[in-house]
């Protein structure tokens, strides 16, 4: 895998949104949660629709495909957080990819046949790469339900020394959580709360927009 990062809004207002929102508390600091808890993610399904074709757009912001004439439908979502192991240690250099069906419900794979039109605005994946202090992010919309699911994001983490974990995000407040069969399989509460985000206003980041942190933590 390689990872590609390509500017997603303009360079000073990412970084002035990202400090703006360390410190109105929509973002923790470093060394906070993360150093604090250090609850190990729990592996969860690469489910049926782990995208076939990683060609092309495949950067970090999955709302605009290059070329393309709009941005996808749906409530834009900044998603970030920091790649770590069980004693904090940042993880430099992993990649992490992301997946996720579009706000009509429908995945970027073939072997996804409903019926819904698939919005060709949504990149549908996304990868990239962490930073020096196990840092990532991605721009994407806010998951949506899919048939039998709660809203969800996948992911996949890979670091240097090949650990792997595959995982998922969830959505705080979400009513199909407590019915989801996956995320009731978490049986740790404190692993199961690890995946649960709260997507709250980032105007700060970008207008409109939603954030939220998701920070991961691999084996030793």
């Amino acid at each position: 895998m390689s990872a590609i990062l390509t500017p997603m809004v303009g360079r000073r207002q990412v970084v002035g949104g990202l400090a703006a929102a360390v410190s109105s508390g929509l973002l923790l600091p470093s060394g906070t949660a993360w150093a604090s808890g250090r609850v190990l993610t729990p592996r969860q399904t690469t489910g049926p629709f782990y995208p076939v074709d990683w060609a092309g757009d495949i950067d970090n912001d999955l709302v605009r495909v290059t070329g393309g004439d709009a941005e996808s439908l749906g409530r834009v979502s900044h998603i970030m957080g920091r790649v770590t192991d069980t004693q904090g240690t940042p993880i430099a250099g992993a990649i992490v990819e992301i997946w996720q069906c579009d706000q009509n419900g429908r995945y970027l794979h073939p072997g996804d046949r409903q019926r819904r039109k698939r919005d060709e605005g949504f990149q549908g994946r996304g990868r990239t790469r962490t930073s020096g202090d196990g840092g990532y992010r991605f721009r994407t919309i806010r998951p949506v339900p899919y048939p039998g699911r709660t809203p969800h994001i996948h992911f996949a983490i890979e670091a240097p020394d090949g650990r792997r974990l595959v995982t998922q995000m969830y959505v705080a407040g979400e009513p199909g959580n407590e019915r989801d069969g996956l995320l009731r399989r978490i049986r740790d509460p404190r692993q199961r709360a690890s995946v649960i985000v709260a997507l709250e206003p980032a105007d700060r980041i970008e207008t409109g927009a939603l954030g939220g942190t998701f920070d991961i933590v691999l084996a030793a």
